[in-house]
């Protein structure tokens, strides 16, 4: 069994010489697949507040439904590892360009298609089917949208640069939610309460097609170059099939998907999450809110870049201990945050993705560099996959039942886990380097 590498910024084997493709190229490619990927889904969660709760399950009280709401919202996640399965099949028999133009399309399709949805009160439980199985072809299209660029972009980053190339993907995520928030805002400002929830709502998933046929372009540009070609028939970034993956890779996949536990249950807590929050027991206008949620993506996006600024200097590791220890931190203010004035929950918001964008920064790299270059496109998937699963695809749905059962307090506790959980994911590493295993 390959072991995870001794510091989860380095790669595991010395690197051969590869042939050229510029850092900065593939960085292009990989931030716009990446939003375009973050906006779908921050459309889709942002959505699953504002709207679907009263337009889907009427019937519930407003807790209830935001709680079957949520619940439709973790099965993307759990759909993603079955999506990589079926997608790495289709990369091995056909090829990365038809595995992503399907995944692309998929995913597109399945967003664009919910602008479509009639109502619970149209044709009754039938739409709530409709909208699950639109969620489970989101799942499924995100395990296909791998499309090996993130590993690329590892391969051919300088020696004392990785910190700073493996954050360039991660800023998908600030600036998808940034487009997904800026526009609901915008309708919730200029639409009365019924527009919004019979029409408004709608728009935002159209935009989704549009911006995944772009990215997919962007991505296609880069997959079929010479470069990539050769380092796929080199085998750097060839799909391996997923059960000889996990025969070789399993406890390093494992490990690797806790490591950024705190990071992705933070994820939510800061996005997700308040936003329910503020929907269900505040007078806070969600609308305003989500524009606090815009001006805090905007320090995360900056906090992204500082991070591979300080893992180039100390170490992803050390940056990803230090970050789940100011998260341990972060908890226990989380309760008096939140359950204080509007101030106290935009400091919430702002605190908290300034923290978030540092940890995630490098989280992702953290994940690729657990493994041997030549298996670390299918191995980085399926833990990024059970990462995203564990760590963040059910923590608005615990968050809320928790803190509407038990008190807010429960979320601070809910957040000191992950940040645990990181900890001790990275000590189980240090045990492995230091074994030799």
């Amino acid at each position: 069994m390959a072991t995870v590498s001794r510091e989860l910024g380095s790669p595991t084997a010395a690197p051969r010489h590869r042939a050229g493709v510029p850092p900065g190229e593939i960085a292009i490619g990989v931030v716009i697949g990446r939003t375009a990927e973050f906006f779908d889904f921050f459309v889709y969660a942002i959505a699953s507040v504002l709207v679907f709760p009263r337009f889907f399950f009427p019937q519930a009280t407003p807790l209830d439904a935001m709680l079957y709401s949520f619940a439709i919202f973790a099965l993307a996640f759990v759909a993603r590892p079955f999506g990589s399965v079926l997608f790495m099949e289709i990369d091995r028999r056909h090829g990365r360009s038809v595995k992503l133009t399907v995944a692309m399309f998929l995913l597109g399709g399945s967003t664009a298609a919910m602008a479509f949805l009639p109502g619970t009160a149209d044709i009754g439980p039938a739409a709530i089917a409709l909208l699950a199985l639109c969620r489970i072809g989101q799942g499924l299209a995100l395990g296909g949208a791998w499309d090996g660029l993130a590993s690329l972009l590892a391969l051919n980053a300088p020696q004392n640069r990785r910190g700073w190339y493996a954050m360039m993907p991660q800023l998908g995520a600030p600036l998808g939610f940034m487009l997904a928030s800026a526009l609901f805002a915008f309708f919730l400002v200029n639409l009365s309460t019924p527009d919004f929830v019979d029409w408004g709502w709608r728009y935002p998933f159209f935009v989704a097609f549009a911006i995944n046929v772009v990215a997919l372009f962007a991505r296609l540009r880069l997959v079929v170059t010479e470069q990539f070609e050769r380092l796929y028939e080199s085998k750097d970034l060839e799909a391996l099939s997923v059960p000889e993956t996990l025969k070789h890779q399993g406890h390093n996949i494992l490990v690797g998907a806790f490591v950024p536990l705190a990071t992705f249950a933070l994820f939510h807590l800061v996005t997700v999450f308040p936003l329910s929050w503020v929907t269900l027991y505040t007078d806070h206008n969600p609308g305003n809110f989500l524009m606090t949620e815009f001006v805090g993506a905007i320090l995360g996006t900056v906090m992204i870049v500082v991070s591979g600024l300080i893992a180039d200097r100390t170490g992803r590791r050390t940056l990803l201990a230090a970050c789940a220890v100011l998260i341990a931190i972060f908890s226990f203010v989380t309760p008096l945050l939140l359950g204080g004035g509007s101030t106290a929950r935009s400091a919430f918001v702002i605190l908290g993705f300034g923290l978030l964008g540092l940890s995630f920064g490098q989280a992702a790299g953290a994940v690729a560099s657990n493994f041997p270059n030549h298996q670390r496109y299918t191995a980085s998937a399926l833990t990024s996959d059970l990462a995203w699963m564990i760590g963040a695809g059910f923590a608005p749905l615990v968050a809320l039942a928790l803190a509407s059962q038990f008190g807010l307090a429960l979320v601070g506790a809910y957040l000191l886990s992950g940040a645990v959980c990181t900890l001790a994911a990275l000590r189980v590493n240090k045990e492995l380097e230091l074994r030799g295993n």
